[in-house]
Formats: structure tokens, C-alpha cells, sequence
């Protein structure tokens, strides 16, 4: 009995050894186990559970319709999910408001706030926030939490409900009559913490560069500083501190190999970006004066700006 014992906790042992060892490696993204957990949705209640979720979240705010802005970060987004572990479809969504955040809903559905895009100066910033949020998804991290504080209640559900739509009906339900931010958005340090891990592997596999998550990051710690309560709700669901950004810098610097490039910026999203500025300008000019403003077009025959991407060469040592 001793010998087979061993035997099963050594071949346990080297499956999850094994395992660890491809969440290291971004080349085998896509092609490894994440977001395994004990978990009472599937990925079709968990998508419909994300999309009624998004649909209130929309109810509630304000979404960005300008459709250039709109379509860049979609494609932005979709881009990442490319180069992700992600296994369903997802929807990317802009919320005017000036908060600099982005956050994540069951099923693949993100939000990104304009005031994440007018303090990300550079696209690889925006992109290093909009992957930490697909990590989210991709890990199941609101399902698996949602899972986990169901569980102590399993002793108390009524023996119908078990027996007609099992447990995972049981949790869809349960969560349907709760806040969407209250239920989904909080979640623990170490979900954080394996997002911003795989986060990063997700910016790099696209091909930005990956301190560009470092860099928004110290942006978004910058502005609590010098704004506390401004940022309370972002603070309160992103938890944010010195030692999760030096973990974040170690992490790059021991599992990305160097790339002899990385693109940090395009022209495209410094148009989308001022774009977005000047709105918002106009937006509380109006509000102001109350008067209507003319919109300045752009010159004919003015010439076009550059669309080659900024490329950016670093050495990362190991």
C-alpha cells in the first residue's frame, strides 16, 4: 500500500511539476491548463452569466459609440486574446469615465474606461492593463472565487436543487441576484497576482513591450498618491504596491527571453488617444458655457502622419 501511494504522489508530483513549468514558458501559451480549479460553472453558464452581467454594467453606465475609438480597442484587445490561454469569445467595451481602469466580467466580457486610454501615453500601457484583465478570463478567477464561497453553504441547499440543474444552476442563480461589481470584481490577492503573471506573457506573446504593464502600473500608484480618494475604486478590486511591481520587473526579467524589438507605440493609438482627449475637451467645454462647439476637420491635402509602429530595442538581462 506504501509503494503504491508513493508511486501515485510521485506521478502527481511530476504532472504538476510539469504543468509549472509551461505556465513558465510563453511559448506553450495556449497549450497548457489554466484556470483549473474546483469550479460549478461551465464555460457556457460561466458566458451566460458574463453576458447578463456586461448587459447590466451597460445599463448603468456610460459607453463611448464613437466607433473609431471603439473598433481600436477591440481590436487591441482581440489581439491579446490571440496570444492568451483564453478559450471562449470576447467583447471589449469602452465606459466613459475618467477613472484610469479596466476590469473583467465572467464569459470574456471587459470594460476599459477612457481614463485608463488618456493616462496610458503609450499603447503597450494600454495593452499591459487590457492583459492582466483577459489573464483574468483566462485563469476563470471570478468563477473560481465565486465557487469557492459557495461552497461552504453546499451543506444548506435543498436536495431539489441538487437533483434538478445540479450545482452549477444553483450558482448561476445565486449570482444573479448580486451586484456584478460586488460579486466579481474583488478578487483575491493571488488571482491579482497570477494576472499580472500571466498578463505579461500575454503583452509579450503579442509583441509589445512587457514593462509597458510595469509602466501603467507606476502610473496608476503615482496617481494614488497624490489622489487617495480618487482612486478608492480601483483600489478597492486592484490592489496596488511596490512589491507586486518589483515581483512583476523579476518575473520579465527571469521567464521573456530578450526580443531584439518590441512595439511600444503606434500612430494609430496617439490619433485614438488625442482623439479621446478632445472629446472629453469639448465635452466639458459645452458643459461650461452651455454652448454648442464647431468640430475643427481636418485641412484637405494636410499631410498624413506616420503609421509605422515605435519600435523600441532593449536588453533584458537574465
Amino acid at each position: 500500500m506504501r509503494v503504491l501511494l508513493a508511486a501515485i504522489l510521485s506521478v502527481a508530483l511530476t504532472s504538476a511539476f510539469a504543468a509549472d513549468k509551461k505556465k513558465d514558458d510563453p511559448n506553450q501559451i495556449g497549450n497548457r491548463d489554466i484556470g483549473k480549479c474546483v469550479n460549478f460553472y461551465s464555460l457556457e453558464k460561466e458566458m451566460a452569466l458574463g453576458k447578463q452581467l456586461a448587459e447590466e454594467v451597460a445599463r448603468q453606465s456610460k459607453l463611448n459609440q464613437d466607433p473609431t475609438i471603439v473598433e481600436f480597442v477591440n481590436r487591441l484587445g482581440q489581439n491579446l486574446v490571440r496570444n492568451s490561454d483564453a478559450k471562449l469569445p470576447f467583447t471589449f467595451q469602452v465606459v466613459e469615465d475618467d477613472i484610469p481602469n479596466a476590469f473583467a466580467l465572467p464569459g470574456g466580457f471587459i470594460f476599459v474606461n477612457t481614463g485608463l486610454i488618456k493616462l496610458a501615453s503609450e499603447e503597450d500601457e494600454l495593452a499591459g492593463a487590457m492583459a492582466h484583465e483577459v489573464a483574468h478570463v483566462a485563469a476563470r478567477h471570478m468563477t473560481c472565487q465565486a465557487t469557492k464561497g459557495q461552497i461552504v453553504n453546499i451543506a444548506s441547499i435543498p436536495a431539489g436543487i441538487l437533483l434538478g440543474g445540479g450545482l452549477g444552476g444553483y450558482a448561476a442563480r445565486q449570482a444573479m441576484g448580486v451586484s456584478a461589481q460586488a460579486a466579481f470584481l474583488k478578487l483575491s490577492r493571488a488571482a491579482e497576482s497570477e494576472a499580472d503573471y500571466l498578463g505579461t506573457q500575454y503583452l509579450y506573446a503579442a509583441g509589445y513591450d512587457p514593462t509597458g504593464a510595469i509602466s501603467i502600473f507606476e502610473k496608476i500608484e503615482s496617481m494614488q498618491k497624490s489622489k487617495p480618494g480618487a482612486l478608492g475604486r480601483v483600489f478597492s478590486t486592484h490592489p496596488m504596491d511596490a512589491d507586486r511591481i518589483d515581483k512583476t520587473q523579476q518575473e520579465i526579467q527571469k521567464i521573456l527571453p530578450a526580443k531584439p524589438e518590441y512595439v511600444v507605440t503606434t500612430s494609430e493609438y496617439r490619433d485614438v488617444r488625442e482623439r479621446l482627449i478632445a472629446q472629453d475637451a469639448r465635452k466639458k467645454g459645452e458643459a461650461q458655457d452651455g454652448r454648442p462647439r464647431l468640430k475643427v476637420g481636418t485641412r484637405p491635402g494636410s499631410e498624413p502622419q506616420d503609421e509605422r509602429p515605435t519600435i523600441k530595442r532593449r536588453d533584458l538581462v537574465h
